[in-house]
């Protein structure tokens, strides 16, 4: 299987196009708010197109048609939750983002548990967020190895090293542009290819409704049982798809950076809610196109036998594609994976260099502090390149479970400093580790699906922290702190 000279041709024209856009923003860059927060002047459109991309990536965009290739709609139920989740942070996290100047999500830990606090949170937020971004790269990879007919270690390099480019010099205000761009290229790309699928299957919909009905339901979306062990239901959606996107976007740098780039609350708020109409939008559709795959290769075979599900949408596009369309549709999954990237890169140098006291000393000079800020971002692509290099499952789950460790910890830190006026800062210490290692306990020796996780997380950080905080008198709390 050989991709084409002219889809070659367009893809890595387009990569260099994308690179050389997100240097060009590197104009006008004089300090870290700058270079952190894009100087707070992005539109709240543009926000909420770039936290779509954000969360999005190649990890998702071919993670999800994989597993409705494999399985069925389900997994739509835990996109439900992520909108509740959006509106809980509106209402309970949101509002304490914008009471100070702030430029990381960790400094509102500081304010209410002190700096120690501040740095374990980060640190939590820098060791998931590299381990994570490890899996979006190796599906990043996968495509690229998929096109260009490379190795799986070649294509990291070559990914990761344009992505360091155009995040060294661009700063936030690249990413989130270069977000905006890529997301509204490879949503046309996705709808296109839903089409172009739909009139290469013979019969068309009534075609596909029949496979999919005689080959075990694949376009049932709803399942209202509840058992713990099954990954997408009902309730493990709302609820878990809810917490988890209270710890990833209201917690995680990542997101948080975004929401903090907007010019006041009123659009970072209008961001956020924004971003959930659409991502629900887009996963509908990453999902059907799953299905439509799964139907189409019942006439026209796709993958080797053992092969991995989540090459069948790149094995799609090299194969079938009319030639020039499949150039066009290939790089922008693979532009708006860097572009994600680029933002998570840009993140974790953020919460490095300023969430940390022996780094962020040294803002008092700007310039120098900016330059610090590139090299670090330097230090996280090494990171991730070696991160990526690791052998994942599925990739889109593997992604998931990843951050369902420490997350819902995170999360019930952030809750506790919230809502518990009596919580000190060893018993959110004692809680974050309780709940790390009963979600690592229930991951080893349970059949618990990973959605639980996070609820699981918060719910036991939680409960753990405010009790141990009462517990331990306030005078022995501060001494051992």
């Amino acid at each position: 299987m050989h991709i084409h000279t002219l889809d070659l041709a367009i893809v890595v024209l387009y990569l260099l196009g994308v690179t050389a856009l997100g240097i060009y923003f590197r104009r006008g860059q004089q300090d870290v708010r700058d270079y952190f927060l894009g100087g707070r002047t992005a539109p709240w459109w543009a926000i909420a197109l770039s936290i779509v991309a954000t969360e999005t990536s190649t990890l998702t965009i071919i993670g999800t048609p994989a597993i409705a290739y494999g399985g069925n709609l389900t997994f739509l139920q835990l996109v439900f939750g992520y909108l509740i989740g959006r509106l809980l942070i509106v209402v309970l996290l949101l509002p304490g983002y914008f009471r100070g100047e702030y430029f990381t999500a960790y400094a509102v830990i500081e304010k209410r548990f002190g700096p120690r606090m501040r740095s374990l949170a980060a640190s939590t937020f820098l060791i998931t967020r590299a381990l994570a971004e490890g899996v979006r790269v190796a599906a990043i990879a996968l495509v690229v190895s998929v096109v260009l007919g490379t190795s799986i270690r070649l294509a990291v390099f070559l990914v990761i090293a344009l992505t360091i480019v155009y995040t060294f010099e661009g700063g936030m205000k690249a990413v989130i542009w270069t977000d905006v761009a890529q997301c509204l290229l490879y949503l046309a790309g996705s709808v296109v290819t839903f089409f172009f699928l739909l009139h290469r299957i013979p019969g068309g919909w009534s075609e596909v409704s029949q496979i999919a009905a005689a080959s075990g339901h694949k376009l049932q979306f709803l399942d209202f049982s509840f058992h713990l062990a099954t990954k997408y239901t009902f309730w493990s959606g709302l609820i878990g798809g809810a917490f988890l996107t209270m710890a990833s976007h209201g917690t995680d740098q990542t997101i948080v950076q975004r929401l903090l780039a907007a010019r006041n609350e009123r659009d970072s708020r209008a961001a956020l809610l924004v971003s959930g109409v659409v991502v629900l939008m887009q996963f509908t559709l990453f999902l059907l196109v799953g299905v439509l795959l799964f139907v189409f290769s019942q006439h026209t075979p796709l993958l080797a036998p053992g092969a991995r599900l989540d090459a069948i949408l790149p094995t799609f596009l090299v194969r079938e594609m009319p030639t020039g369309l499949a150039g066009i549709l290939l790089a922008s999954i693979l532009a708006v994976a860097m572009s994600n990237v680029s933002g998570s890169l840009n993140s974790l140098a953020a919460s490095t260099v300023l969430d940390f006291s022996r780094l962020s000393g040294r803002q008092t000079n700007p310039e120098e502090f900016l330059r610090l800020s590139r090299r670090i971002t330097l230090v996280w692509g090494a990171v991730l390149i070696g991160f990526s290099l690791v052998s994942w499952g599925p990739l889109l789950e593997a992604g998931l479970t990843v951050v369902s460790f420490p997350f819902g910890s995170l999360l019930g830190l952030f809750l506790l400093g919230t809502f518990d006026k009596r919580a000190t800062g060893v018993g959110a210490t004692i809680g974050m580790f309780c709940g790390l290692v009963a979600i690592l306990a229930i991951w080893r020796f349970t059949s618990i699906a990973y959605p639980w996780y996070f609820f699981l997380g918060t719910a036991v950080t939680f409960s753990v922290g405010s009790l141990m905080s009462r517990i331990l008198p306030a005078r022995a709390a501060e001494r051992s702190a």
